[in-house]
């Protein structure tokens, strides 16, 4: 069953998204950053060039030919095909419709009450279908 972690209170959803990538990359795990939209998905894709000026973190965005060769891809169509299903990290305020495929998802809500209020129903939602869950909230110890 997918294993889904809630990140909650994160002040910049992008840069932290960017993070769990290079994190999952050093770790050689196969990575799907679901962005909200368009717009969300290209900011992604810039910021994942920049995350730091020693590390590269190889991507693509979903459909690319390189993308069943490439560890992290980057997408905001849920209907794009994907070559890997080891870990998405959830930028949505949506339930993934193919989160089932996922050997473990990453919920990342932010600080925006809204966001927060979105993220708390799916947990809820979750927690009734018995999803193994863990919480995370940045900023404590």
């Amino acid at each position: 069953m997918t294993r889904i972690d809630f990140h909650t209170n994160i002040p910049d959803k992008l840069s932290y998204a960017c993070r769990l990538a290079r994190k999952a990359y050093a770790a050689k795990a196969r990575v799907v950053l679901l962005a909200e939209d368009a717009a969300q998905a290209e900011a992604l894709n810039a910021a994942l060039w920049t995350v730091s000026s020693t590390d590269f973190i190889p991507h693509v965005l979903a459909g690319d030919p390189l993308a069943g060769q490439t560890p992290v891809i980057v997408t905001f169509d849920e209907g794009a095909p994907l070559p890997h299903h080891e870990m998405l990290v959830n930028l949505t305020r949506r339930t993934p419709a193919t989160l089932a495929k996922f050997a473990r998802v990453f919920e990342i809500i932010s600080t925006d009450e809204a966001d927060a209020a979105e993220g708390r129903k799916r947990y809820v939602a979750y927690k009734k279908q018995s999803y193994p869950l863990t919480h995370f909230v940045a900023g404590q110890s």
